[in-house]
């Protein structure tokens, strides 16, 4: 099973959260589903903070009466992916003495068969060119560095190592991310580098939009699988700290 939840939330006053809220709203989401954060080398959840206009002022963020926000969290696998589902937050979110009202939720729920049979087994008309938006900062481990740019293998090396992880269908390793470096180009892209805050530290990352490119007589297979893992990445993030609202993705 899996799952994206996403609520839409308002406030009828300006809230004023210290830029590293996301740690202690994840902590208190994870709390609610009684799982654990931070115990699975590779993550069982995504989320993805608060999304929406706010402004920055030292380190501290202000969120807008006028505003619609929106948070979604993610489950990789059943357990977790049943214990979003049950998740239950009331008429209001509230932590860190700030309260924001919900106006609505949506889950929108799948499988990894499901994924698969309709993405690859079918033999899909296939999709060439992928469209993709970063909503949060995006990068990727290189050694003890971490890298915010969107290099096509990283990407996919990111969603297929959480796909072979959870999803009873093994696509492959290392030898598949040789043939996607290969298969699948960087065709354009419009993103900037934001800072992360992380505890007393930050990880620079990528945020914006950005467009993946299949090339010509690539094999329909390769094709296939490519946009299999594209829209995977829609649950998985992309990325390092996914859990703690890094690299949300969506495809556009």
């Amino acid at each position: 099973m899996l799952i994206r939840s996403t609520w839409t939330l308002a406030i009828s006053q300006p809230v004023t959260l210290p830029r590293t809220y996301h740690l202690e709203l994840a902590k208190n989401l994870h709390q609610r589903m009684s799982l654990d954060i931070g115990g699975d080398q590779i993550p069982t959840t995504t989320y993805s903070g608060i999304l929406g206009r706010c402004f920055a002022s030292g380190d501290f963020l202000t969120f807008q009466p006028e505003e619609f926000y929106q948070l979604t969290l993610c489950g990789l696998q059943q357990n977790t992916a049943k214990a979003i589902q049950s998740l239950d937050l009331g008429s209001s979110l509230e932590f860190l003495g700030a309260k924001f009202d919900i106006i609505n939720r949506e889950d929108e729920i799948s499988s990894y068969e499901q994924l698969y049979t309709t993405l690859v087994a079918n033999e899909p008309e296939p999709t060439r060119e992928f469209q993709l938006k970063f909503s949060t900062p995006t990068a990727f481990a290189q050694g003890k560095l971490q890298l915010p740019l969107p290099v096509p293998g990283l990407m996919f090396r990111s969603w297929l190592l959480s796909w072979n992880e959870f999803a009873p269908v093994y696509l492959g390793g290392g030898e598949l991310i040789g043939y996607l470096v290969e298969a699948v180009a960087l065709k354009r892209h419009r993103i900037q580098t934001l800072p992360f805050r992380v505890n007393k530290g930050m990880v620079n990352g990528f945020v914006g939009e950005v467009t993946l490119q299949a090339l010509y007589k690539t094999d329909l297979l390769l094709v296939n699988v490519a946009n299999l893992l594209v829209n995977y990445s829609q649950f998985a993030g992309t990325g390092i700290k996914t859990r703690l609202g890094m690299g949300q993705t969506t495809v556009i």
